[in-house]
């Protein structure tokens, strides 16, 4: 699992983008229609920046804003590491365990965003690995 590249931990999965004259309010709405923490910022296609849940509830919410009148462009996350579609999917996981983050957007050779991954994802992909285990041992049982 470590080894298998983001491109295959991703696959064309959509993800949620929005820009950042954007509600929060409706950045919300977003995320919860996507079932999504997080949300990628796109300016002509370039990411400019990410909102979590965690942004908005810092930021808007324990500040007692009104998330219909404050824009995602003034609390999202500026400056985000990004990752190569090509690099192992265990590379992404140490990045965003040092820094301390749950998305990693992920980017092809243009820069330009093709998906987001979540810390979730290597749940997701050991659970695979493990019904994959699972099926191996039944079918070895069959036959002895």
């Amino acid at each position: 699992m470590p080894n298998r590249k983001i491109s295959e931990v991703i696959g064309h999965r959509p993800f949620p983008s929005i820009t950042k004259s954007t509600s929060v309010r409706d950045a919300a709405i977003i995320m919860r229609e996507w079932q999504s923490s997080a949300v990628l910022i796109l300016e002509d296609g370039l990411l400019i920046g990410i909102c979590t849940e965690r942004d908005i509830v810092f930021r808007v919410v324990a500040q007692a804003c009104d998330p219909s009148l404050i824009q995602v462009g003034t609390i999202m996350t500026c400056d985000v590491q990004t990752i190569h579609s090509s690099k192992p999917f265990g590379h992404a996981l140490h990045l965003m365990y040092e820094g301390g983050f749950r998305h990693l957007p992920v980017i092809d050779w243009r820069g330009r965003p093709i998906g987001l991954l979540a810390a979730h994802d290597a749940l997701d992909a050991d659970g695979l690995q493990m019904e994959q285990e699972l099926v191996r041992r039944e079918e070895i049982t069959v036959i002895l």
